[in-house]
């Protein structure tokens, strides 16, 4: 029985675009304009011309281009935009979003598949797109006995833990969400919280696999944190501080890893067993409890959590590039702004344009964003690379690996650092 495609209908066409176009204006007009107005009262507008802007003059600036740079800068500036878009959750995000694709597509280069490829055509661009949107879609399945209110809370406990994370991590000078002296405790400290999420979750399930794989979680989480603490012990010896900003900045002349590479090795291996990813992924482990402790979850819960353990592998890497690799430290190769755009405006042909407000982002931030992103990039590749690579282990010799080897390298990284103190090598009376 053949089935005949249905004909192509010009006015069928047209009136479903302007049915978009209809509800496009009422939503812009009854939600976008009224919170685009309650937004303005709780920003710090500019001073123009000796004068504080209001909402409402605001309100009118924003349909001139050329007159909205200041309102753009003043919001950039704001603790929403800096927790919400960049450097906070949104930045992070987007890096998580990147990372799931090229993961996908870098393990079917490696085990000769073609991975993603007919979402976007183009190397299956959109596929990212398409698994949300089905993620979105899906119908929520709840266990019969499961205790309901931990199992709801629990995803959006582990995407607020990592958010928490990625706040931590300064990005470039003076572009961190949370610049606070005892930085590296607080990231201990949020890290603490992925086991006791983790456990709860899987429990709250009522289902064994689940639990065994929450259980396991439990056991390589504690076994790992405590080499993962001391690892980093030796650079703040040799720093004197806390902060990580501050941390940053005493790898202007040379980075830590030169010097402490057996901190460097032991805090990547204790990194990987928190992320749970090959060779430690027995919490996850499919061949053995189907998915571990996410098993019992579906649709968005699940596409949650997964955003969340995204954002840690980028927060985690990111605290490798701080700590170990310079951070945003590098080459300045981001070509300087014209003198007329930072003294005057933006010149087109014989007439200068009077724009206040530019450049939005200095050179030293744009520059300092981009070596962190490569070097982040860099980072997260060697992250993923052994997934392709390197089967999963015992969870014996995961734990003895933790217990035993990499405790034992945590102290001959702390001696090492004590020794470049006491020469007087490094430090703050350091030769170097």
């Amino acid at each position: 029985m053949s089935v005949i495609a249905p004909k192509f209908r010009l006015g069928y066409f047209i009136k479903a675009l302007l049915d978009n176009i209809f509800w496009a204006v009422v939503l812009l007009t009854l939600a976008g304009i009224p919170a685009i107005m309650i937004l303005l009262f709780y920003i710090d507008l500019p001073i123009i011309d000796g004068q504080i802007l209001t909402p409402f003059l605001a309100f009118t600036w924003m349909t001139h281009p050329e007159m909205s740079v200041p309102l753009v800068k003043a919001f950039m500036q704001t603790d929403f935009f800096r927790i919400a878009a960049f450097p906070g959750f949104g930045f992070g995000a987007l890096l998580a979003a990147g990372v799931i694709f090229v993961e996908r597509k870098m393990l079917a280069k490696l085990q000769l598949r073609v991975g993603p490829f007919y979402c976007g055509k183009v190397e299956g661009i959109l596929q990212l797109m398409s698994d949300g949107i089905k993620l979105l879609t899906k119908e929520i399945i709840i266990p019969a006995k499961a205790d309901k209110p931990i199992f709801w809370v629990a995803p959006l406990l582990f995407v607020g833990t990592a958010a928490a994370f990625v706040s931590l991590i300064p990005v470039a000078p003076k572009t961190v969400v949370a610049d606070i002296d005892v930085g590296l405790l607080a990231v201990f400290a949020i890290i603490g919280f992925f086991p006791i999420i983790t456990v709860l979750s899987s429990w709250s399930a009522n289902s064994k696999y689940p639990f065994i794989g929450g259980i396991r979680a439990l056991h390589q989480m504690i076994s790992f944190e405590i080499p993962l603490i001391l690892s980093l012990l030796g650079v703040v010896i040799l720093t004197g501080t806390l902060n990580l900003s501050e941390i940053v900045e005493s790898q202007a002349t040379y980075w830590w890893i030169a010097f402490l590479p057996v901190g460097a090795i032991v805090f990547f291996i204790a990194m990987l067993a928190e992320l749970e990813r090959i060779p430690f992924d027995l919490p996850e482990a499919e061949s053995e409890i189907v998915a571990g402790w996410l098993t019992e979850f579906s649709g968005m819960m699940y596409g949650l959590v997964q955003l969340g353990s995204y954002l840690k592998l980028y927060a985690f890497a990111g605290l490798f590039v701080v700590l170990f690799l310079g951070g945003w430290q590098g080459p300045m190769v981001w070509p300087p702004f014209p003198e007329e755009i930072v003294t005057e405006g933006i010149t087109m042909g014989p007439v200068t344009a009077q724009i206040p407000g530019l450049p939005l982002f200095s050179q030293e931030m744009l520059n300092g964003t981009l070596w962190f992103i490569l070097k982040t990039a860099a980072v997260i590749f060697f992250i993923l690379l052994p997934r392709g690579v390197f089967p999963r282990i015992r969870i014996d010799l995961l734990l003895h690996v933790g217990w035993y080897r990499l405790i034992g390298l945590s102290f001959v990284n702390i001696f090492i650092a004590l020794g470049l103190l006491y020469a007087g090598v490094l430090g703050p009376e350091g030769i170097l």
